[in-house]
């Protein structure tokens, strides 16, 4: 068994393959919660569409995870109840010209905002070390948090694909904190 990395008021942990589903379903409560003012009603459908095949690419990163060292992974946290609130994805960089370390996401709850859950998840995921993320434009939550968390903007900027209805984005980046 997993052993917790954060206990009260909610319980963090690395996610499991049997946490495929879990993991999936926040996201996709999160992505509802967190882009209702930003994306269109088509969006959101689709996300609800794509939830059974958001669960098996899930189960097959976490199996990846589990076989491969130094490769992206997952957190979910809970609440008391023993519910899901929260994700995070964290590992090696994905963009060519930012090979280091990348925050894939990190997605709460609205009910668990304000309750410093978010912040437990960006220091569990990435710790104090120099890492970046990509932001969609028009969520100044979001932004304000990663910018008290140290992250600027780098300048670097893009539309979303399709799923994302081409909605502009930037990249953030920090360099390692003090620890």
């Amino acid at each position: 068994m997993t052993q917790p990395l954060l206990t009260l008021p909610y319980l963090i942990r690395p996610a499991t393959v049997d946490d495929a589903e879990a993991y999936a379903r926040t996201h996709v409560a999160a992505l509802h919660e967190t882009y209702e003012h930003i994306m269109p009603p088509e969006y959101h459908e689709y996300y609800d569409a794509e939830l059974p095949a958001m669960i098996e690419r899930r189960r097959a990163a976490f199996e990846e995870a589990e076989r491969t060292p130094g490769s992206a992974r997952s957190w979910l946290a809970y609440d008391d109840a023993g519910e899901p609130v929260a994700i995070a994805t964290s590992g090696p960089g994905r963009d060519e010209d930012r090979p280091d370390f990348e925050l894939h996401h990190i997605y709460t709850l609205r009910s668990t905002h304000g309750t410093g859950l978010g912040q437990r998840l960006l220091d569990t995921a990435i710790g104090t070390r120099a890492a970046y993320l990509w932001i969609l434009d028009d969520n100044p939550r979001a932004e304000r948090f990663y910018l008290r968390n140290g992250f600027v903007p780098d300048g670097t900027r893009m539309l979303c694909g399709p799923t994302w209805h081409h909605k502009p984005m930037f990249r953030m980046h920090r360099a390692d904190q003090p620890g």
